[in-house]
């Protein structure tokens, strides 16, 4: 007999049906035990007539396998907590496929006044609680209309590399050691910038991918040591054409999720608008007593600075990455600076704009530099010397002299995004194994130490931070 699920049986009453799922809650009546079952779509509640042997045995979280008939419950006895609530089952048999120990935290609540550390160690079965399930079952859902409406529009997903060059995106880079060349290192994608202006110069022209991100940075509530991206590059387009496909995109999952937009089309601020107004590039525009949940308002910031100042070095480094183009009016002034500690310089504007979302900043993107001796300028300006552009940028340098279309793009941040959608305080409650606040994975307890044989392999030594 075909497995139902429990959300399937409101449509099979007075039919014989087969159940595999967890024992949520257990209620023992005497003659009849009446357990709620529980599976991935929800739960249902469950009759054990005394004819029924082991049902007595069953503890919470036991698996089992259960045959019965679905009835009607009688009025009194409906649940409206539930959406089976006005059928059960009768079983007719029982088949215990796993037995359960106590757990070391409860999984019928919400989880969130549970300490974080438990629910790391043990992410398997916080994820049984319906607030985790729903969850990923709107992340998957989301994952989906993204790759409807991106296949709709043109778009060719590619995979870009996980091993890769390390290069500068604003944050630390995660270095792997290389064991076949001893002394150099891959290092992990803080995105795939490179490699997705790349494919618009190898004539892919749309290109998208659900990538993968790392990046070795302080964590907070929406920051995470890797994260995924909704990474998209178009050929032939300009700076609206990137903030219409993506606007589409936006409205498209969240009218799809539920959600209401709070203005469309989208509303528009330069940077220096966004920071007389707010004070940060980053917003709410809901009114402070109308933030309802399932309200979303969506807007763009446009005209970023091309440079800001390195707060450390005190030299001139990019505001969002080294490969925006500057906006064509301000590409004369670049191209004939001189001395780098002209102010002048942190005045140049960049088509570089960002979608900030109830006070989150959900994606940033630009126009990017096609032209090389514009991309070496930039790097001049940043203090690099040709030595050091070329060893670390020289491969797109030389690309770009091979016949590279104007091109822009953009990377919406997909955990945030699902963390709106789901009204969520923070990304790891839509993330099935995140890391801890204090960077400790889920459940595999790392960053842990390598044995001494596989640092030997790899020629490294550890050496012991001084106090």
């Amino acid at each position: 007999m075909q497995r139902v699920y429990t959300s399937e049986i409101t449509s099979k009453e007075g039919q014989e049906i087969t159940l595999l799922g967890w024992v949520h809650a257990r209620r023992d009546h005497g003659k009849l035990v009446f357990i709620d079952l529980r599976d991935r779509t929800g739960i249902v509640q469950v009759v054990f007539p005394p004819t029924v042997k082991n049902a007595g045995d069953l503890r919470l979280e036991y698996v089992v396998k259960i045959v019965g008939e679905v009835k009607a419950r009688p009025a009194a006895m409906v649940n409206d907590k539930i959406s089976t609530g006005k059928h059960e089952v009768s079983a007719k048999s029982l088949e215990i496929l796993s037995v359960a120990e106590a757990l070391p935290l409860p999984v019928d609540t919400d989880g969130y006044d549970v300490d974080e550390e438990v629910r790391m160690k043990y992410r398997y079965l916080d994820l049984r609680r319906e607030r985790m399930t729903k969850n990923l079952l709107l992340r998957s859902k989301v994952a989906k209309l993204v790759r409807d409406y991106m296949n709709e529009n043109g778009f060719v997903e590619v995979e870009t590399p996980m091993l890769t060059k390390t290069s500068p995106e604003g944050a630390r880079d995660f270095l792997v050691p290389s064991r076949l060349q001893p002394g150099k290192f891959y290092a992990l994608p803080q995105a795939p910038q490179q490699y997705k202006q790349l494919l618009m110069i190898a004539g892919i022209e749309r290109y998208f991918q659900l990538a993968r991100a790392m990046r070795d940075e302080d964590l907070r509530g929406d920051r995470q040591l890797e994260h995924t991206q909704i990474d998209l590059e178009m050929s032939f387009v300009k700076e609206r054409d990137v903030l219409d496909l993506v606007e589409g995109l936006m409205v498209h999952i969240a009218e799809s999720c539920g959600k209401k937009i709070w203005k469309k089309p989208f509303p528009v601020f330069t940077h220096e608008e966004a920071m007389k107004q707010f004070g940060a590039d980053k917003f709410d525009l809901r009114p402070e007593g109308e933030r309802d949940p399932n309200v979303l308002a969506f807007a763009w910031v446009v005209d970023f600075p091309l440079f800001e100042k390195d707060e450390e070095t005190k030299k001139w480094t990019f505001a969002h990455n080294p490969f925006s183009a500057p906006k064509a009016e301000h590409v004369e002034k670049l191209m004939a600076a001189k001395d780098l500690g002209d102010a002048s310089l942190g005045m140049l504007r960049a088509q570089q704009y960002d979608l900030v979302c109830n006070g989150y900043e959900l994606a940033s993107g630009g126009v990017r530099i096609s032209d090389p001796k514009v991309q070496r300028k930039v790097f001049e300006i940043m203090g690099l010397t040709p030595e050091q552009v070329e060893a670390r940028f020289g491969h797109i340098i030389k690309a770009y002299k091979y016949g590279a279309p104007p091109h822009a793009g953009m990377a919406p941040g997909f955990d945030r995004l699902v963390m709106l959608l789901a009204n969520e305080p923070n990304i790891r409650e839509v993330i099935a194994f995140p890391v801890s606040a204090s960077g400790q994975t889920s459940v595999m307890d790392a960053p842990s130490e390598a044995e001494k044989k596989q640092l030997d392999e790899l020629g490294i030594e550890v050496k012991k931070k001084s106090k």
